[in-house]
């Protein structure tokens, strides 16, 4: 039994397998898949099967990130996409705050309002206020067509500031403080936070990460669910949901694990699963299959086609100043390697994009159909995806919550 399996090798930086190594312990198992790329504390990419241990780190920030994909029964021939996407954008709300004030109500709400791990009852508030907004960084909303014509619908986003203050609020547990005290975040290579899951700070983590997911799940089908109220779609003819950004137990090689996937989407053997591209390329529909490199690689593929340029290096180096009516705008310090005017040039007449910046650029990611040969036997390609509508935060949004 590997230890340590790396797919695509050649396309891994070293400081992300440092940093995997880092992560693990004598009686784990390590993972990188060929999007790996470096995280803070834990390579996004990178999933670790531990033994009675569960890794704050290897969660994240972002709790329960994840995509969710539909086909409708519409061909893509049949919209005026630009006109959608000018509705999705307006409808949705990217970043913090909503954009649409709808009233929102959710089976969800009730959970956290009775929530077993007593300190998120505190961020109903939050919650409410944020479901169904998608945030900034390469969050989504993406209309495809397939290679028959038909449309589809996929988003990519987590838990939001739900998610985010449950993390820093275990992050300060971790510390010896309060939920609610501000916490001390350590740097890139910090060892991960672990906890051990038969402790009560473990199962507590365990609980709220569960509850965080959940929340998640439901932001994902509201957005979707609101784009197909746009489209006037009726029930989608075939789904996928999956989160990227979690802990699961599981069984490997015999024994019982708490496998963390960060930036890693899970793919057991009939497993169906979502992944990005860019903005301009092919995203994909997946199947797991069973071989002994899935096995090897703990059933766990990529989650997108894996950053080759930092956000900083892409756009620049950006402030964020405080205006005189208290929000927060961008000020260019340094400008960075991507001509993101370019890029929407070649993009014009190929795909209608709303929001995006530099930083999301097709420039900064590897290739995803050689990031998927990679990963070998372990998937198989259902569909194909070809972007016609792209929605993100413009690169003016600000926001706290992106991981």
């Amino acid at each position: 039994m590997e230890r340590l399996t790396i797919f695509g090798k050649e396309l891994i930086d070293e400081k992300s397998i440092t940093q995997i190594k880092n992560a693990v312990g004598p009686e784990d198992i390590a993972v990188l898949t060929a999007d790996a790329h470096y995280g803070y504390g834990h390579p996004i990419g990178g999933a670790v099967a531990y033994k009675n241990k569960i890794s704050l780190s290897g969660v994240g920030f972002d709790i329960a990130c994840g995509n969710k994909a539909v086909k409708t029964n519409i061909k893509a021939s049949e919209i005026d996409v630009a006109a959608v996407m000018d509705e999705i954008f307006r409808r949705i709300s990217f970043g913090v705050g909503r954009v649409n004030k709808e009233p929102l109500d959710h089976p969800v709400f009730e959970k956290i309002a009775k929530a077993d791990f007593s300190p998120q009852r505190k961020l109903l508030d939050l919650s409410v206020e944020q479901l169904g907004t998608v945030g900034a960084g390469n969050h989504f909303v993406d209309l495809f067509e397939d290679d028959e014509g038909f449309l589809w619908l996929g988003v990519h986003f987590g838990s939001r500031g739900f998610g985010h203050k449950t993390t820093t609020g275990f992050i300060a547990m971790s510390q010896g403080k309060g939920f609610f005290d501000h916490a001390k975040e350590g740097g890139m290579d910090s060892k991960p936070i672990l906890f051990d899951v038969n402790s009560a700070l473990g199962q507590e983590y365990i609980a709220a990460m569960n509850l965080a997911g959940e929340y998640a799940y439901a932001g994902r089908d509201v957005v979707v669910d609101k784009v197909l109220e746009i489209l006037q779609a009726g029930k989608p003819d075939f789904e996928v949901h999956n989160h990227h950004n979690f802990a699961w137990k599981e069984e490997h090689f015999g024994e019982d694990y708490w496998v963390v996937r960060k930036g890693c989407t899970p793919a057991f053997p009939g497993q169906m699963g979502f992944i990005g591209a860019n903005m301009e390329d092919t995203s994909v529909i997946v199947k797991g299959k069973d071989s002994n490199l899935s096995r090897s690689g703990l059933y766990s593929t990529v989650h997108g086609a894996g950053r080759v340029m930092s956000r900083r290096k892409a756009a620049g180096k950006t402030k964020w100043l405080r205006g005189k009516d208290g929000k927060k705008r961008p000020t260019i310090v340094s400008k960075g390697a991507v001509d993101f005017e370019a890029v929407k040039a070649r993009l014009r007449n190929k795909v209608e994009l709303r929001g995006a910046g530099a930083d999301e650029a097709p420039e900064a990611y590897k290739n995803l159909d050689e990031v998927l040969s990679h990963q070998g036997e372990t998937i198989e390609v259902l569909h194909r995806l070809h972007p016609i509508g792209v929605a993100m935060a413009g690169s003016e949004t600000y926001d706290p919550y992106k991981d």
